[in-house]
Order: C-alpha cells, then structure tokens, then sequence
C-alpha cells in the first residue's frame, strides 16, 4: 500500500505505476526515494497554497526530474535538466497525454533547478520546484509538521548522510559535461568538488564577445 499523508497519495493509475516502475529501475535507491519524497512535499505544499493541481501530471514530473543524473538518460551536451524533461516527455508520449501537458512537465522538470520563476508559473511547474527545494534545500521545512515530515522520510529514506550524498549524485551526472552547467546552481557543484573549476563569468562572455562595444 503507499503512503498517504492528509490525502495525499501516490496516483492509483497505470501510467503512474509505469512511471514508478522505470525510475526505480533506472535510478538509484538514493535518487527514487529522493524523488518520491519530492512529489509529497509537492503535493502537501499544494494543499498549503490552496491550489488544484493534476497529481498525475506533478507525480511524472517529480519521478524524472532527475532522471537527466543517469547514465541511461544522460546526453554529452544538454543541461541535466533538459535529459530529464525529455525522457518524461518520450515517456507521456507514450500513454497519449496531450501536448499542453506534456509541455507543463517538461517545463517543470527543466526549471526545477531555477528559482524565482517556477512559482509564478502552473501549478505542475510550481509544485516540482517547490518539492525539490523542501527535499534538498530544506526551504519551507517548518510548513510541514513532524507527522508529514516522519511519515515521508519513514516511506521514503534519506541516507545517514543525504546532503552529501546528493552532492556527489549531483556531481556524477554532470561532471563529465560541465559547459552545460554555466549559470546554473550546479556550477556549484563541480566547484565543490573541483576547486580549480572556471564556472565561467556572464561579464567576462559579454566583454569578450566581437561586438566593438
């Protein structure tokens, strides 16, 4: 049986048990019970926010966000983010979802790495981001109480040392691509793990550009 916390619950359909089905094959333990965890931070802060949302559409987007980190999905030369939205979209292809809803996860799982613009936008956009910032930034932490808090992380495991161990994840799946990570929090990351990483600067790009002034 899943987990339900205030109603919130893993959708009860064959695309959804699909979608659970692949990611845990394809990711590890590590980043499916991550992503599981995602979609009920997403779905409780929903119900903070008082808005609707289609729990089926925020479910697909939460499972692959970081579907773009594996080996399976990973590309030489797109932001993780993008290889994660493009596996969901082959994936809701599939099961004959419509293109404006194919569109909202793809844009969901593209932006969910930059904050400030997801929350202005859909639901579906603004409930994946808000998930995987509650998950890995700790953001709205105290908007959830210690039953919703115990009862997800019990379902759905954090490591003994998660934080780090994101971090590496993070890192394994872009390192080998860094261009891709400029102006990007996970520019950060390669940082972190290679202090003499250039992440590159905006000002220096426009400064050196061929434009005479």
């Amino acid at each position: 049986m899943t987990l339900n916390v205030k109603g919130i619950h893993i959708p009860d359909s064959r695309m959804a048990q699909q979608a659970t089905e692949l990611v845990r094959d394809t990711e590890s333990e590590l980043l499916f019970n991550h992503s599981s965890r995602v979609y009920y931070w997403g779905a409780l802060a929903g119900q903070q926010r008082g808005v609707v949302v289609d729990h089926e559409l925020l479910y697909i987007g939460c499972m692959f966000h970081d579907m773009g980190l594996t080996h399976d999905h990973c590309s030489c030369d797109k932001r993780f983010e993008v290889d994660g939205a493009n596996a969901a979209r082959d994936f809701l292809r599939q099961h004959q979802i419509s293109q404006a809803d194919i569109d909202k996860v793809w844009t969901a799982i593209a932006l969910h790495t930059t904050p400030g613009i997801p929350e202005f936008m859909d639901p579906v956009i603004a409930l994946v981001t808000a998930g995987v910032e509650m998950d890995v930034l700790g953001i709205n932490y105290a908007g959830y109480s210690d039953e919703e808090r115990e009862a997800v992380v019990a379902a759905h495991p954090r490591t003994p040392q998660f934080k780090e161990d994101i971090i590496e994840a993070f890192y394994q799946g872009v390192k080998d691509k860094p261009q891709t990570t400029f102006g990007n929090v996970k520019a950060d990351v390669i940082a972190d793990k290679q202090p003499g990483f250039d992440k590159g600067n905006f000002c220096s790009i426009i400064r050196a550009s061929r434009w005479p002034s």
